[in-house]
C-alpha cells in the first residue's frame, strides 16, 4: 500500500557526535578519506550495503551504538579532527582568492557576491548516495565542482533533482539489458530543501512550480529543481521523473525547466551570478530567459539584450557527431516559446534562426547546440581534437571565415584525483611528488620516478584485491537474483586473479564505442585468455540507454561469450556500472581499454581515473589520448635520459570506408599489442607471474610522470578559470556597465554592417611575383571598396603562406593594410609589407573583417570578404 502522508524522522544523536550530522551534510565527504573512515567505524556493512552514504548510516545506527561511540575518546579525537578539517577547508582562502584575482584575500569569496559563475548542467555525477547521474558528462560536472570548491572558485550548479535519477541495469539470463527505476527519497540524502523558495513557469499554458533542493559539494552550492510537488499536476510532477526518459517532448519541458527555471531559480536565491556556463546543450535555454529578462527589466532591445547575454556566456560541448545533438521540432518550439517571442517582440522564423545554420529552412528542427554556440561569445570542445572536430561541425556558422579560424576552442577535461585514486597509491604520490599532488605541476611529478617499486606493487596489489573482492561479491549477487543456486554459483570464488593482467573495459555501451571489438576474432581472443602461463583476464562494464538497442546486443555479445565455463572466471560482464564499481575498477586495472571509432570520442575521462591509479592505457588515438599519448623520448634536461611510452596507441583505420575492414584492421593492431607488447612486458623476468615486472613498473611511473600533471580536473578548472571565466567576467562588466551602453553601441555597429556589408569587397591586390630571396619584402597594393562604411569601422588584412598543392595558403600569417587615400570615388587605396620569411612557393591574399573597440575578436560577427 502507498503512505497516504510521509514525513522524515531525524536521528538523534549524542550531543559529543553532534558533529556527524554536519559532516554528513557537506559532500565533502565523497572525497575526504578520514570523514569516510568516521562513518564506516560506525557500522562498515550499512555503509557497503548503503550505497556508502553516511546519511544512512546514521539513519541506521542503533542508540547503543551510537551512545557506545559518544564516549569512545579515538572516535571522539577522529572526529574533532575532522570536523576542524571541514571548518579550515570552508574558511581559508584557496588558490582563486590568491593567484586568480591577484590578491591574498583574508576571507573567501561567498555565493553571494559579484563574480559567480553559474553552471548549469542536467546531471551531476557526485556520490554513489546522490544518484543523478547517467555516465561521463555527469561525473565530469561533478568532479568540476569539486575542484572548483578545492580552488575556492566562487561556482555555483544548477541542476534537475530526478526522482527515479538513472535506471539501474539488471540482466536477464540470456544477457539482455533490464532497467528498474527505483524511487528515491531527497530527505532522506545530503540535500536540504531551500525552504520559501518556489520557481514558476509557463508550460505551453500551463504553469509549472518547483520546488529547490540544496547539495553542499564543499565550498560549492549544487541546487536542483524539482517538480514532483502536490502544487503541479501529476502530468507535470513527471517532468522531473527520470534522467534522459520519456519522449522529445518530455525531454524538451526537462530542458526548459533546467535552463529557464535555472535562471529563476538563481534569481529568487538572491545570487546575481555574473557568468553562465552552459555544460552542454540541454540547458541551453537559460540564454532565452535572460534575453527576456533585458528587454523586460533593463529595456534593452532584442539585439541588444543578445549582445549582453553573448558576453558573460560560456558554452562547452561534449558531441563529435550532429546526431548526439537534441534537436526540436518546430511546432513544439512554437507550443511551448511562443508567448516568449511575443514578450520579447521578435517572430517565431527570429527564433528558429537561433537554433539553425545560415541558409537552414524554418521548418527544420531546433538545434540546441547552434543555439548554446550563438548565445556565447566563448565556446570550447572538451580534448584538442574534440576541439577541431567542433570546428569543423560548426563552421558554416560563421560564414567566410577559415575552419581552422572558427571561433571554437578546446580545454581538456579532467578528473577529480581525490575521488578516483586509491588510499595507496596517493599515498605514494604524497611521499613523492607531495601532499598537493592533485594541483602540482609537471616539475613536481617528476619526483615519482623515485618511487620506491616495491610499495608501488604493494599499493596496486591492494586495489586489485579490492577489485577482485567487489566483482565476486557483484557476480554472486547477481547469479542469485537470476534464480541460481550458491552451489551452482561456486566457480565465483575463484573468479579472477589478484595477480593476472587484468584489463577494463568500462563506459556508456553505446555502438561507436565498439565494447565487442575483441569479439570480431574470437578464436585469437581465446588463445589469450586460455594461456595459463602468462594469464590475463577482462572485465566489462556499462549501460546502454533503454531506447538504444544496439547497444543493448553489446551487452548481450559479451555476456554470451562470458557464459563459456572455460573463461567465465576471467572474462565477464558486471552489471549496473556505478560510481562505486568505477572506482573499483579504476582502481584495480592493469591496463584500461577503450576502442572508439576515431574521431567520435570527445574526451573520455574514464582513462584518465584509471591512469592516475596506475594503470596503462590502451586506446585508439581519440579524445584525450590523442594529445596525452607519449611514444617515448628524450628529456634533455635529465642528462639525456630516453623515456618510455606512456601507453599504447590501437591504430585507427580511419580512411577505410568498409566498417567490417575497418574493424578487422583495428582489431588486428589490438591483438598485436597484447600478443606482443603488453602481455609479454607485463609477465618479463617473472618467474611466477606472481608480479607484474620492472619493465612495467618502469611504463607505470612514467605514465604518471607524463600524465598526472594533466589528467586533474584541478589543471581543467583552473583552464576555465583564466582562460574562459574571468575573461568572460571582464567581458560582461565592459558590456553591461553605465546601464549597458557597451551591449547597445554594439548591437548597433552589428546592424550597421549586416546592412552594409554587402558593399564590402576587395577587387585587386598588386605584388611584384618575380623571385626573391629568403627574408626579401614585397611592397602590397590592395583595391578595397567599403560601401558606406568608415575606414575605421574595418580591418583590412593582408594575409601571407605557402601554397599548397591545391592552390590553398597554408600556414599563413597576417598583417593589416593601412588606407593610404581614396583610389576613385567607390575604392580606397591600402598598403603594407609582405615578408617573405620562408622559402618555397609563397602566395598572398586579402580580407576585410570589422574592427570596433568593443569587439573581442574581428571574425565572431562571420562577416569577411575576401579578394576575389
Amino acid at each position: 500500500m502507498k503512505a497516504l502522508k510521509s514525513f522524515t524522522v531525524r536521528p538523534l544523536i549524542p550531543g559529543p557526535l553532534a558533529a556527524l550530522n554536519r559532516l554528513s551534510r557537506n559532500l565533502r565527504w565523497s572525497w575526504d578519506r578520514p570523514t569516510r573512515e568516521l562513518f564506516i567505524m560506525i557500522d562498515p556493512f550499512v555503509w557497503d550495503e548503503g550505497g556508502h552514504d553516511p546519511r544512512r548510516v546514521l539513519a541506521e545506527a542503533s542508540a547503543e551504538r551510537l551512545a557506545e561511540l559518544s564516549t569512545d575518546s579515538l572516535f571522539l579525537e577522529r572526529l574533532a579532527a575532522a570536523d576542524a578539517a571541514l571548518s579550515a577547508y570552508l574558511e581559508l582562502p584557496r588558490w582563486y582568492q590568491q593567484v586568480a584575482q591577484g590578491e591574498s584575500a583574508e576571507t573567501p569569496l561567498e555565493p553571494n557576491e559579484s563574480g559567480v559563475i553559474a553552471y548549469f548542467s542536467p546531471e551531476f555525477g557526485i556520490s554513489e548516495a546522490v544518484p543523478q547521474y547517467s555516465g561521463g558528462l555527469g561525473i565530469l560536472a561533478g568532479d568540476h565542482l569539486k575542484a572548483a570548491s578545492d580552488l575556492g572558485v566562487p561556482l555555483v550548479a544548477i541542476g534537475l533533482f530526478y526522482r527515479h535519477g538513472y535506471f539501474r541495469q539488471s540482466l536477464s539470463v540470456d544477457g539482455w539489458q533490464q532497467e528498474r527505476f527505483p524511487d528515491l527519497d531527497p530527505h532522506a540524502m545530503a540535500l536540504e530543501l531551500c525552504e520559501g523558495v518556489r520557481v514558476t513557469l509557463d508550460l505551453a499554458g500551463e504553469t509549472l512550480t518547483a520546488q529547490v533542493w540544496k547539495a553542499t559539494v564543499g565550498r560549492t552550492p549544487l541546487y536542483m529543481l524539482d517538480a514532483d510537488i502536490p502544487e503541479n499536476p501529476e502530468s507535470l510532477q513527471l517532468v522531473t521523473d527520470r534522467l534522459y526518459g520519456g519522449d522529445v517532448e518530455h525531454r524538451l519541458r526537462q530542458e526548459i525547466l533546467l535552463g529557464v527555471g535555472g535562471i529563476r531559480a538563481l534569481r529568487a536565491l538572491g545570487i546575481p551570478a555574473q557568468v553562465f556556463h552552459t555544460n552542454e546543450g540541454h540547458a541551453g535555454f537559460l540564454g532565452l530567459e535572460r534575453i527576456r529578462e533585458h528587454m523586460s527589466a533593463d529595456g534593452l532591445s532584442f539585439d541588444q539584450s543578445l549582445a549582453a547575454v553573448r558576453s558573460g556566456a560560456v558554452f562547452t560541448t561534449h558531441t563529435p557527431v550532429p546526431a548526439g545533438i537534441d534537436r526540436f521540432p518546430r511546432e513544439m518550439m512554437e507550443k511551448y516559446f511562443g508567448t516568449w517571442a511575443a514578450a520579447c517582440g521578435i517572430s517565431i522564423e527570429q527564433l528558429m534562426k537561433l537554433g539553425h545554420r545560415p541558409d537552414e529552412a524554418t521548418e527544420e528542427p531546433f538545434n540546441m547546440a547552434v543555439m548554446g554556440m550563438r548565445l556565447a561569445e566563448r565556446r570550447n570542445g572538451v580534448s584538442a581534437l574534440h576541439g577541431e572536430v567542433s570546428r569543423e561541425m560548426f563552421a558554416d556558422l560563421w560564414p567566410g571565415v577559415p575552419e581552422e579560424e572558427t571561433p571554437v576552442g578546446s580545454i581538456t577535461n579532467g578528473v577529480h584525483g581525490a575521488t578516483w585514486v586509491s588510499a595507496e597509491i596517493a599515498e605514494v604520490f604524497s611521499d613523492t611528488v607531495g601532499e598537493n599532488w592533485q594541483w602540482a605541476d609537471a616539475e613536481a611529478w617528476q619526483s615519482v620516478l623515485r618511487a620506491d617499486n616495491q610499495v608501488l606493487q604493494d599499493a596496486r596489489d591492494a586495489s586489485k584485491l579490492r577489485l577482485v573482492d567487489h566483482v565476486r561479491d557483484r557476480l554472486r549477487s547477481h547469479g542469485l537474483a537470476q534464480g541460481r543456486s550458491s552451489s551452482e554459483l561456486e566457480w565465483v570464488n575463484t573468479a579472477l586473479s589478484p595477480t593476472a593482467l587484468t584489463i577494463c573495459f568500462a563506459r556508456r555501451m553505446a555502438t561507436y564505442k565498439r565494447a565487442a571489438l575483441l569479439l570480431s576474432q574470437p578464436e585469437r581472443l581465446m588463445r589469450l585468455l586460455l594461456n595459463e602461463q602468462h594469464r590475463i583476464q577482462f572485465i566489462f562494464a556499462g549501460k546502454a540507454h533503454p531506447a538504444d538497442e544496439l547497444g543493448k546486443e553489446l551487452i548481450r555479445q559479451i555476456v554470451a561469450f562470458s557464459a563459456d565455463p572455460q573463461i567465465r572466471d576471467r572474462f565477464m560482464f558486471v552489471e549496473d556500472y556505478d560510481m562505486a564499481l568505477a572506482r573499483s575498477l579504476v582502481q584495480g586495472a592493469d591496463v584500461w581499454l577503450n576502442t572508439p571509432v576515431r574521431p567520435m570520442e570527445a574526451s573520455g575521462t574514464s582513462g584518465m581515473k584509471a591512469v592516475l591509479n596506475g594503470a596503462l592505457h590502451c586506446s585508439v588515438l581519440d579524445g584525450w589520448w590523442a594529445e596525452c599519448f607519449s611514444s617515448g623520448s628524450e628529456d634533455p634536461t635529465a642528462s639525456g635520459q630516453v623515456y618510455g611510452p606512456n601507453g599504447w596507441a590501437i591504430s585507427s583505420a580511419e580512411s577505410i570506408q568498409d566498417e567490417a575492414r575497418r574493424i578487422e584492421l583495428e582489431a588486428n593492431s589490438l591483438f598485436e599489442l597484447l600478443e606482443t607488447q603488453i602481455v609479454p612486458l607485463y609477465y618479463e623476468d617473472t618467474d611466477d607471474g606472481s608480479t607484474p615486472s620492472a619493465g612495467w613498473l618502469s611504463r607505470v611511473k612514467e605514465n604518471f610522470r607524463t600524465l598526472g600533471p594533466f589528467v586533474g580536473a584541478h589543471r581543467m578548472v583552473r583552464d576555465y578559470v583564466e582562460g574562459l571565466y574571468i575573461p568572460a567576467a571582464a567581458r560582461a562588466v565592459e558590456l553591461t556597465a553605465n546601464d549597458f551602453a557597451g551591449a547597445r553601441t554594439l548591437a548597433d555597429f552589428r546592424s550597421r554592417l549586416e546592412s552594409e556589408w554587402h558593399q564590402v569587397h576587395v577587387d585587386r591586390i598588386e605584388i611584384n611575383e618575380d623571385v626573391a630571396d629568403l627574408g626579401a619584402e614585397r611592397s602590397v597594393v590592395a583595391s578595397v571598396a567599403l560601401g558606406g562604411l568608415d575606414p575605421s569601422e574595418v580591418d583590412v588584412q593582408l594575409l601571407v603562406g605557402h601554397v599548397g598543392q591545391s592552390g590553398e595558403l597554408e600556414t599563413t600569417h597576417t598583417v593589416s593594410l593601412e588606407a593610404a587615400g581614396a583610389e576613385d570615388e567607390h575604392h580606397l587605396r591600402y598598403t603594407g609589407t609582405a615578408v617573405l620569411s620562408t622559402a618555397g612557393r609563397m602566395g598572398v591574399t586579402a580580407r576585410v573583417v570589422p574592427r570596433h573597440e568593443l569587439i573581442e575578436l574581428p571574425i565572431e560577427f562571420g562577416l569577411i570578404a575576401w579578394a576575389e
